[in-house]
């Protein structure tokens, strides 16, 4: 078992291995059986991160003209849906050089803007590189004069895809094998903040300029009835809004909007950009500070903090005739903050709405990014 943690506050995580590790390991070990005709129990490959593997070759099988293997896929204390799956490699001799392919359950990239042009396996860059670094290694190792071809399958692919972003993003028939350092923390959701980039690199390679985030399911009910035509345009970044931010910057966008349920979006007035309850909350502290400014009676701002939901929170100031006052000052404290975070790069609004009261406030920019969006769309 692989022996590397972490600690998430107190708790102590084992960390694993990603596929790009488990295909390259795959690969080099098929590659020296190719070469050797000979049967390996173990592969060691170094990661990206410098943490060397020592991982256990699986289903191994040699023929005349081909060697594969298998390495198994290890999570760690991660809950990843490839945890278990084996990865296998094929290696086949060739004139010269190392080309690398997907067979069964490794997706086909159907879209631009991804990792991979269109056409090629869903073999992102750093596990690609690390594949012909091993393979590499054997050849020169055994002084061999051609080349060889390297085939990644995972026979449990086709299914597990089903049930991932694949699809969404443009990667069919199989899952992709990723991994930027080979090694896999446990609880660091960079595989989330990924696909939020994955789908950003792809509206901008469909020349998309304006920039619609979604938080979530109740954000897509909200657009299917009041702006259908930017549904299939939009892209979810749940609770990483400043992360989505930074990669909008990052991919060139002219402005970004970003539609939310107010429960989530209420963070925004005080400059919360990760909208996790584990990460912070201050709910209740934002809509209290909104009263304060306004002037709403002090007895009803008390009773804020003991209100189980925004909307409830917003009952009570309905309740006294504040709650339209309060919301524009969340709305503009939420441009503040938003402002601040771009530093007036580009134009970046919100829309909030509630179960109860429906669009409860716009930032001042909203409108205008609205019309955009309209705009291109129908441009």
């Amino acid at each position: 078992m692989f022996e590397e943690y972490i600690y998430h506050g107190k708790q102590k995580l084992r960390c694993g291995y990603t596929t790009g590790s488990c295909a390259a390991a795959a690969a080099k070990a098929a590659a020296e059986m190719l070469v050797t005709k000979e049967i390996k129990e173990t592969v060691e490959i170094m990661t990206p991160k410098g943490i060397l593997l020592n991982l256990d070759v699986l289903e191994s099988r040699v023929e005349a003209d081909f060697a594969s293997c298998a390495i198994k896929k290890d999570s760690g204390d991660d809950p990843d849906i490839t945890n278990g799956i084996l990865v296998f490699a094929k290696a086949e001799s060739i004139p010269f050089g190392i080309e690398i392919d997907g067979g069964v359950g490794i997706g086909r990239v159907t879209k631009n803007g991804l990792d991979q042009p269109v056409g090629n396996a869903a073999i992102n860059s750093v596990p690609r590189e690390m594949i012909e670094n091993a393979v590499s290694e054997i050849l020169e190792k055994y002084d061999c004069l051609g080349g060889m071809k390297i085939t990644v399958s995972v026979p449990e692919g086709v299914e597990i895809a089903k049930k991932t972003f694949n699809p969404r993003i443009g990667i069919e028939g199989g899952i992709s094998i990723i991994g930027t350092t080979g090694i896999v923390e446990p609880m660091s959701n960079s595989a989330l903040i990924e696909t939020i980039r994955t789908e950003e690199r792809i509206r901008r390679a469909d020349n998309i300029q304006n920039l619609l985030l979604t938080v979530g399911n109740y954000s897509k009910s909200f657009l299917a009835e009041k702006m259908p035509f930017a549904l299939d345009r939009s892209v979810t970044c749940s609770n990483f809004i400043g992360d989505a931010i930074d990669s909008a910057l990052e991919f060139g966008f002219e402005s970004i909007l970003i539609i939310g349920h107010v429960g989530k979006l209420v963070k925004l007035g005080a400059g919360i950009m990760n909208t996790h309850s584990a990460h912070a909350d201050g709910r209740m502290d934002v809509l209290v500070t909104c009263g304060v400014l306004e002037g709403a009676d002090t007895d009803v701002l008390k009773k804020l903090p003991e209100c189980a939901t925004v909307d409830a929170a917003l009952s009570e100031l309905e309740e006294i005739g504040m709650r339209e006052r309060v919301c524009e000052r969340l709305m503009k404290k939420a441009q503040f903050y938003l402002d601040a975070k771009v530093k007036g790069e580009i134009k970046i609004g919100a829309v909030m709405f509630s179960d109860r009261f429906g669009i409860i406030g716009k930032t001042s920019t909203a409108d205008e990014i609205i019309e955009k969006i309209r705009e291109e769309y129908n441009g």
